[in-house]
């Protein structure tokens, strides 16, 4: 496999359950800032993420297995930054729970967002913070992490 053939992975390690860390990942709203509508917690279930202008996604939750792992495949996408506004369309969204000498790995992967992409730079940096910032406090924490765009926009008004 060639470095431009590397989907984009990160990695962390917590003491919650792996349940915990599930429930949290299903959450969706309470770490993944933006706009968020639709269910985000059940098998087939559609939802769309939006920051306006900038960014849309619309999603599908193909697999939902307790405590170990969550799947989402992206339908529609339009990043406004790119050529192709579309890049995410077709690619998966993998989160993979394992518990391990009392604690709980995380592992996610976007399948499909790899180094040859435009957005790969700021869509990697973005779900770093996502995941290894708001996603793994709020399952320590298990307090929902702002809302860094409704944040802006309130500043803004």
């Amino acid at each position: 496999m060639k470095l431009t053939d590397t989907n984009y992975t990160t990695t962390f390690t917590v003491d919650q359950t792996p349940r915990a860390v599930f429930d949290a990942i299903n959450h969706v709203r309470g770490w993944w800032s933006g706009v968020i509508a639709g269910d985000t917690d059940k098998l087939g279930a559609e939802f769309t993420y939006r920051v306006p202008d900038i960014h849309y996604s619309r999603l599908r939750i193909v697999e939902f297995v307790p405590g170990k792992r969550v799947v989402w495949h992206v339908l529609d996408s339009d990043i406004s930054y790119t050529k192709d506004r579309t890049e995410w369309n077709d690619t998966s969204i993998i989160f993979d729970i394992v518990a391990k000498e009392g604690r709980t790995v995380l592992q996610f992967t976007h399948v499909g967002l790899v180094p040859a992409d435009e957005c790969y730079d700021s869509c990697s940096d973005a779900w770093r913070s996502l995941i290894n910032g708001s996603l793994r406090q709020l399952i320590v924490t298990g307090e929902d992490q702002p809302d860094i765009f409704a944040t802006s926009r309130e500043a803004q008004s």
